[in-house]
C-alpha cells in the first residue's frame, strides 16, 4: 500500500527568497510555494521566476512541492501555468475552483505546456459555487487523472459568504464535510484550511484535531510554528499503530484465515477494521521514511 503523508502543508511566499531557502530545513510534509495571495501584483513576475528556479534547483529532500498559481481569471495564470509546467513541481494548486470546467482547463493547459504525466492538480475549494459543485468538481478526477486533491480555503469562503470561523467553525461544518464526502467518493486527498492566529498554539492544536476527526488528510499552515501540531494530529499515535498491528496479526493466524469477523480480546473485529489497520500501518511507515529522508 503506497501512501504519502500530507499532515503539514505549509504556504511559503514566492516573493521571499529567504523563506524559500528556509523551507528546505522545515519538517513540513508539503510546501506550497505561493504566487497568489502572498505576492503583491507588482511582484508577480519576479515571484514566478524565483519559485520556478527554486523548484528546478531542488534541495527540498522528500518534501512535496506544490506551486499555487494565480486565479484562472487573473492576468497571470496563463504564464504561471506554462512556467510551472516547465519547472516540474509535484502539483499545481489552482485557486477558486468553482466548477469542473476549471479542472479541465488546467489539465489541458498542463498537457499543452508539456508538463510531466506525474504532475498533479490540486483545487482550492473556497467559493460558494465551489461548495454547491463539490461533487461535480470531485467527479472530474474520473476524467482527468492529474486531479489529486482538494484544499479548503476557509478564509476566502468566510469572506465570500459572510460566515464566521469562530465557535470551532460551526457555520462551515456542513461545507467542510460535504467536501470531505466528495473527495472520498472519488479518491481525492483533502486538506483542511488554515488557522490564522499563528501565535495561538493551543487553538491551532484544537483545530488540527478537529480536522482529523472530520477525515481530513492534513492541514494547510501559514507559519512554521504550526508544523508540529499538524504533524502530531494527523499521524497515527503509537497506541493506534500497535492496535493496528495486533488486528493484522490476528487475521493472519491460520485459524482466522478467510473469516469476515473475529474475536480479538473480547471485541468483534471485522475485515473492514483490518483494511483500516493496514492503512494506519502504511501511513506510519511512510511518515517514518519521510522523516528519515527529509
Amino acid at each position: 500500500m503506497t501512501v504519502r503523508p500530507r499532515r503539514s502543508v505549509l504556504y511559503m511566499p514566492g516573493s521571499n527568497a529567504r523563506a524559500l531557502e528556509k523551507a528546505k530545513t522545515l519538517v513540513a510534509d508539503t510546501l506550497i510555494l505561493d504566487l497568489e495571495d502572498a505576492v503583491a501584483p507588482s511582484a508577480k513576475a519576479e515571484a514566478r521566476t524565483q519559485v520556478c528556479a527554486a523548484v528546478k534547483a531542488g534541495g527540498y529532500g522528500k518534501r512535496e512541492l506544490v506551486i499555487r498559481i494565480n486565479s484562472l481569471e487573473s492576468d497571470w495564470s496563463a504564464a504561471d501555468l506554462v512556467a510551472a509546467a516547465k519547472a516540474g513541481p509535484d502539483a499545481i494548486l489552482v485557486p477558486k475552483v468553482s466548477r469542473p470546467d476549471d479542472i479541465e482547463a488546467v489539465s489541458k493547459a498542463l498537457d499543452k505546456a508539456g508538463a510531466s504525466d506525474t504532475m498533479r492538480i490540486w483545487a482550492m475549494m473556497e467559493t460558494p459555487l465551489g461548495m454547491l459543485n463539490a461533487k461535480r468538481i470531485a467527479r472530474a478526477a474520473k476524467k482527468y487523472p492529474r486531479f489529486e486533491a482538494m484544499v479548503m480555503g476557509t478564509n476566502d469562503l468566510a469572506k465570500e459568504t459572510g460566515t464566521s470561523l469562530g465557535y470551532q467553525r460551526f457555520a462551515m461544518l456542513s461545507w467542510l464535510m460535504t467536501c470531505v464526502a466528495a473527495a472520498r467518493a472519488y479518491g481525492l486527498v483533502i486538506i483542511d484550511g488554515v488557522w490564522n492566529d499563528f501565535k495561538d498554539e493551543a487553538g491551532c492544536k484544537v483545530e488540527c484535531d478537529q480536522g482529523r476527526l472530520m477525515g481530513m488528510d492534513g492541514k494547510t499552515l501559514i507559519h512554521p510554528g504550526q508544523i508540529a501540531a499538524a504533524n502530531e494530529a494527523f499521524a497515527p499515535s503509537a497506541e493506534e499503530v500497535a492496535a493496528a498491528k495486533d488486528i493484522i496479526a490476528a487475521f493472519e493466524l491460520p485459524e482466522n484465515k478467510g473469516l469476515g469477523a473475529i474475536n480479538l480480546n473480547g471485541r468483534m473485529v471485522e475485515l473492514l477494521h483490518c483494511e483500516m489497520a493496514h492503512k494506519t500501518v502504511a501511513m506510519h511507515e511512510a511518515i517514518m521514511a519521510l522523516e528519515q529522508g527529509a
